[in-house]
């Protein structure tokens, strides 16, 4: 690689060999070996590994958060083959591929209700569930993974009556755990506590009641764009209606505004995820007042509220067991369920939020045989979705598969992006690239004074990617300052 620049200017151009076709105009990027290459997308297909048996007995009521310090999946579940043990493990992804350290209980006497969410304030995973050894009080544990395992603290009650429906989130910005459950002991009630984590413990302020009205199918999920808890829910209290509300968390309390219906008709199998890219709520239920199907809403929260656009099918059949997790990479929901109409088979669909409105794909099975207790989450580090449940069809072993997004991968990253190609160049050809503070006179329809940034795809762009890299500044229509 050449730089070519003339005395007291401090523009410059770059001669180094192409790797690949140039076009005049192309967005370049130089590579490892000091070739230099167009800026481009690679497809990646969507693809399933082989299941991985985690618990060689009955596994239910099962739970999944991604420990983003560790880069590791923990899942969490009860374990029938063990006293019904609140039990968890921690798993490593490799490709399409899981594998698992050793069981830890969590929990010494029956535990149901289990959900799991990762403070990564604490770096911690905690877990809520009812103790069943304890009159199914609502109590909470904090995990730390060192390695392939997972130790715990000391059990805390946040419940002292009978709770179920749990669902945990983090709201970042509170730096706390929300914790939302049915109290059993206050008439069903749709109640949150706040819980804070420090070291290996967990504290609790009052529980503040969002549904006064017999309340199931909660899931809760974390708006990080408002900076709001959003739950969603069953409202028995009014037709079993599909419902959701909108939290605040201050200090150790959480405030709610009032509830808004997402389904007019009986709503189970609830499972709220947000999209961090549309910035939206993305509610994935079955839908009873149109024979079970398979339906998902898009919500945008706006202050204390939250809003919905119309409803849509993602599977045209009965739906069970519904878990969705948000794949950063591909930048869609991965939605893992149950298909009634399909044998209760495992089965995955991809979905996309654009405005108020979700698209999907095609489904993919990921288990041939009755499939239950399905819980997903996203591994950061491997960019795949890791989906753990209970395989009827094989003596109800806890069993997990990892699940890749179709997505277009691109060579562009943070650093390599190196200028614009000045013409057209063979593969092999020395190429002469307009880099830093160099005016490139080779583009059309740009706006001048505006900056502008690399896209994924080689494009210029007004808005930055992921990566984020900055193209340079327009001067005029055709030209641009490089890195300006």
């Amino acid at each position: 690689m050449r730089i070519i620049g003339n005395r007291g200017n401090t523009a410059r151009k770059v001669q180094a060999v192409a790797s690949g076709v140039l076009a005049s105009g192309d967005t370049v990027i130089v590579n490892a070996d000091g070739t230099v290459s167009v800026v481009a997308e690679t497809p990646v297909s969507q693809a399933v590994g082989s299941p991985t048996v985690y618990e060689s007995a009955y596994a239910y009521i099962t739970a999944a958060a991604y420990d983003a310090n560790a880069q590791k999946v923990v899942i969490a579940y009860r374990d029938n083959g063990n006293s019904d043990y609140g039990t968890a493990i921690v798993g490593t992804v490799s490709g399409t591929s899981i594998s698992f350290g050793s069981p830890v209980v969590f929990e010494s006497a029956g535990s149901g209700s289990i959900s799991a969410a990762y403070d990564s304030n604490a770096q911690k995973v905690v877990i809520a569930y009812s103790d069943v050894g304890n009159s199914s009080y609502g109590t909470a544990i904090v995990g730390t993974v060192s390695g392939t395992s997972i130790s715990f603290g000391s059990p805390v009650v946040f419940e002292s009556a009978t709770i179920s429906a749990t669902s945990a989130t983090y709201d970042a910005n509170a730096q706390k755990v929300v914790i939302a459950y049915r109290d059993n002991g206050n008439s069903f009630y749709g109640t949150a506590i706040v819980g804070t984590v420090s070291g290996t413990n967990i504290s609790f302020g009052s529980a503040t009641v969002f549904e006064t009205g017999n309340t199931q199918y909660i899931s809760a999920a974390y708006d990080s764009n408002a900076q709001k808890v959003v739950i969603a829910y069953k409202d028995l209290g009014n037709s079993g209606y599909g419902t959701a509300i909108v939290g605040t968390v201050s200090g150790t309390s959480i405030s709610f505004g009032s509830p808004v219906v997402f389904e007019s008709a009986d709503s189970s199998h609830i499972s709220a995820v947000y999209d961090a890219n549309a910035q939206k709520i993305a509610v994935f239920y079955q839908d009873g007042g149109n024979s079970d199907y398979g339906t998902a809403v898009v919500g945008t929260v706006s202050g204390t509220s939250i809003s919905f656009g119309s409803p849509v099918v993602f599977e045209s059949a009965g739906t069970a067991s519904i878990s969705a997790a948000y794949d950063a990479n591909a930048q869609k929901i991965a939605v893992a369920y149950s298909d009634v109409g399909n044998s209760s088979y495992g089965t995955l669909i991809a979905g996309t939020v654009s405005g108020t409105s979700i698209s999907f794909g095609s489904p993919l099975v990921f288990e041939n045989a009755q499939t239950e207790y399905v819980a997903s989450a996203y591994d950061d580090n491997s960019q795949k979705v890791v989906v753990a449940y209970l395989d009827a069809g094989n003596s109800g072993y806890g069993t997990s598969v990892v699940f890749q997004n179709a997505y277009a991968s691109t060579n562009l990253t943070a650093e390599n992006y190196i200028g614009i190609a000045s013409n057209g160049y063979a593969s092999g050809q020395a190429a002469t690239i307009n880099a830093k503070g160099f005016i490139d006179d080779n583009q059309s329809s740009l706006t001048a004074g505006q900056s502008y940034f690399v896209q994924t795809n080689g494009d210029l762009g007004l808005t930055a990617a992921d990566p984020s890299v900055f193209a340079g500044t327009a001067v005029s229509a055709t030209k641009l300052i490089v890195k300006g």
